[in-house]
């Protein structure tokens, strides 16, 4: 498909939500994609399909596919990807928009970086809140729903932009309005508990 301004937008909040899930995944996607010719990304994308980023990409998220299903490291591991995930979503949206107006182009860094930061943010506290569970299988469906949502919607959004676009809108806005719930949540579970008798 040819992108035009509006699909290139859809583009930028399918592919910002899915970086903030899982970063490795929504970039080795779109670089497999574009490599073996199934879409055509905007020109500021192109490099993307480069094997090299391909190769490293797709290692990172096979380390991912383990780091992130063990309890508390997951809870390091994604910590430390706020520094990734948010930037790299910044970065992608940035070059998508190459063919715009340089304020367009920084409205679409700025939209990426807080998309991702969003869906991010909201990963991470679902993992906190989900880690102190006893059994594992809860943290292991968790992040393997995650890793499928950041392909599923990687190709989504360069298959059909719009329609990944409104599921991405939707997700936000849903974690938006569960912030408050998340929150009360985690103090909840980190709070002292009072000492036995």
């Amino acid at each position: 498909m040819t992108f035009t301004p509006s699909s290139i937008a859809a583009l930028i909040v399918a592919a910002s939500f899915a970086a903030g899930l899982n970063v490795y995944a929504t970039v080795g996607t779109l670089g497999i994609l574009a490599h073996f010719h199934w879409v055509t990304l905007p020109p500021g994308l192109h490099a993307l399909s480069d094997p090299w980023i391909i190769a490293v990409s797709s290692l990172l998220f096979a380390i991912e596919v383990f780091a992130d299903k063990i309890p508390a490291f997951d809870l390091v591991w994604n910590a430390a990807h706020t520094f990734i995930r948010i930037p790299v979503a910044a970065l992608l949206a940035y070059q998508a928009a190459s063919q715009l107006s340089p304020e367009m182009k920084l409205l679409a860094a700025i939209a990426g970086a807080a998309i991702a930061a969003i869906a991010h943010t909201s990963k991470t506290a679902a993992r906190a809140l989900v880690t102190p569970s006893p059994e594992p299988v809860s943290n292991i469906t968790l992040s393997a729903s995650e890793d499928i949502a950041a392909i599923s919607l990687t190709w989504l959004a360069t298959h059909h932009p719009y329609a990944a676009a409104g599921i991405a809108t939707f997700a936000l806005i849903f974690l938006i309005f569960s912030l408050r719930w998340i929150a009360t949540s985690l103090k909840r579970l980190f709070r002292p508990q009072p000492a036995q008798p």
